[in-house]
């Protein structure tokens, strides 16, 4: 049996720093990626994932609904609506090219499974510059984007709520007691949607985890992180880790 194609977009940056020892200074670069503990849990799963980072994405992420019909779901993780909307040949050159934005509510439209994993630059994102607010994105999700930075730091750890049915398919066999989190985008919930985990009551139950559909399509919101720093050791070490993201994709893919 062939594997299910995933494409996720993302979770990748460039630091740079200015090192200052007294009268002189230097600069440096690095690069990280952010989903090296996601995809190495999901290696030898049933999906085959295609991790496009987001510097790649802004020049290769598909431009038309054939080129994204190869996979069965996407996944947007830490990546911005500009990366996506701003393709080189439009921000360089001042060409027209496709707005993948609306080719991705397009593709879920037609059956395609769209889920969104939260990061600084997912939903609406710090300082509210993921800018998915009342985007075609957004209209697929099966939650809104606050029209702010929608960033909540909790340092202090709060535990998930767990309240779909055990034996919901993105749910069975993790039980209800899950590792502590760090951190979540904050977004409001749309009718229909179905909420299968939440944030602690400290911080006011708002969502962590929905699904929804559009048109033919699935889509799943976590609204925390797939690794650090919003997910600590302790999440990323836990039994579940790999088995909530791989049943959130075989949710996602299915049909019907």
């Amino acid at each position: 049996m062939s594997k299910k194609k995933i494409l996720l977009a993302g979770e990748s940056w460039v630091s740079t720093s200015t090192h200052i020892k007294g009268f002189d200074q230097f600069p440096t670069a690095t690069y990280h990626t952010g989903a090296d503990e996601l995809l190495a849990a999901l290696k030898d799963s049933a999906f085959d994932i295609t991790f496009m980072p987001a510097h790649e994405a802004q020049r290769h992420f598909p431009q038309n609904i054939e080129a994204l019909s190869a996979y069965d779901a996407v996944v947007l993780s830490d990546i911005g609506a500009n990366t996506l909307l701003l393709h080189p040949d439009t921000w360089i050159h001042s060409k027209p090219t496709p707005n993948r934005l609306r080719l991705l509510r397009d593709y879920v439209q037609s059956g395609g499974g769209l889920l969104m994993f939260g990061g600084y630059f997912s939903f609406q994102g710090i300082n509210g510059g993921a800018r998915y607010r009342k985007t075609p994105v957004e209209d697929v999700l099966p939650v809104e984007c606050l029209a702010f930075d929608d960033r909540v730091e909790v340092p202090e750890g709060y535990t998930p709520v767990v309240t779909g049915a055990a034996d919901h398919p993105i749910l069975q066999g993790l039980g209800t007691q899950w590792p502590i989190l760090l951190g979540y985008n904050e977004v409001t919930l749309k009718p229909g949607a179905e909420v299968l985990a939440t944030v602690s009551s400290d911080y006011g139950s708002q969502p962590l985890l929905v699904t929804g559909t559009y048109g033919k399509g699935r889509t799943v919101a976590w609204t925390s992180d797939v690794g650090p720093h919003w997910l600590p050791p302790g999440f990323i070490a836990w039994d579940g880790y790999k088995k909530l993201f791989e049943q959130m994709l075989v949710w996602a893919t299915t049909k019907g």
